[in-house]
């Protein structure tokens, strides 16, 4: 929870503008920086779309988390960068067929 109040106080104060360093990191950094520029992504958009304080603690913080792992996951395994053309050319194509 304390994590939490800084993290939102941290998004207040800095008005969500110049976050951009601590949201992105190296591809060899830790995991734990991974996971915390994630974490500090998802909760800038999520207080960007005015969803940040629209539920309880806990389930804000489990939506962050899972979104996170799942981000990670998909990383470790390589296939984040291929999910994206692959969605890409399928929406595509939908879109084609559509017209």
């Amino acid at each position: 929870m304390k994590k939490l109040l800084i993290l939102g106080t941290v998004l207040i104060l800095s008005g969500c503008a110049g976050l951009e360093k601590y949201t992105t990191v190296s591809s060899n950094a830790t995991a734990q920086e991974k996971f915390r520029a994630c974490a500090l992504s998802e909760a800038q958009n999520k207080f960007n779309n005015g969803t940040l304080f629209s539920k309880d603690l806990t389930t804000t913080k489990d939506e962050i988390v899972n979104t996170c792992l799942k981000k990670m996951a998909l990383e470790a395994a390589g296939i984040d960068a291929e999910a994206q053309n692959i969605t890409s050319s399928i929406i595509n194509n939908l879109k084609s067929l559509k017209q």
